[in-house]
């Protein structure tokens, strides 16, 4: 149960759902958020690669909802699906991932531990595999917003939903009509 009354259901609506319910006027911008940096394009990254992005900033923070909820929204979206996705969060250096993508996912691990260590040195190697300035810095963008989604989360102690069922049927939705519905 969060620490907070939300005013739903929490198993209806776990996780960034409840909060996001409790209140609207913050929910609405977050949404358009997260529907710009994971889902809009056209994009030189795919939503499948943005969402990546997502999911191994939140394991990064160990938020165990986001994690677990991009995780399944990239693994929808990619033809590798879940397998390439725990391979990332497991071993990001021997993960069958293009160069460039490797180099924009170390660019995000750094900005989860802190802004600053995202080092000219970081931005150069990513340019060196072919990442534009738009890749650079939407990378910076979905691991920074992530950061503030996954403190929101876990802030609040939201509840995590106990059955991994709902993960994929939740990617689904995403999938399918974005967020915020």
């Amino acid at each position: 149960m969060a620490h907070i009354d939300l005013g739903v259901d929490e198993a209806e609506f776990p996780g960034i759902r409840g909060p996001l319910r409790f209140r609207p006027e913050t929910a609405k911008p977050l949404n358009e958020l997260a529907e710009v940096l994971l889902r809009q394009g056209p994009h030189p990254l795919t939503p499948g690669e943005r969402e990546l992005i997502a999911a191994y900033v939140s394991g990064l923070n160990d938020c165990e909802f986001c994690c677990s909820s991009h995780s399944a929204f990239a693994a929808r979206q990619l033809d590798e699906g879940m397998t390439l996705v725990d391979q990332v969060r497991a071993d990001l250096d021997n993960a069958p991932v293009s160069a460039k993508l490797r180099a924009l996912l170390r660019i995000a691990g750094a900005v989860q531990n802190s802004g600053r260590k995202v080092t000219p040195d970081l931005v150069e190697a990513a340019r060196t595999e072919g990442a534009t300035d738009l890749e650079i810095h939407d990378t910076v963008l979905i691991a920074a917003a992530f950061c503030m989604f996954n403190r929101y989360v876990d802030g609040l102690g939201t509840l995590v939903p106990a059955d991994s069922a709902y993960y994929p049927a939740s990617a689904e939705r995403v999938v399918t009509v974005g967020y915020g519905t």
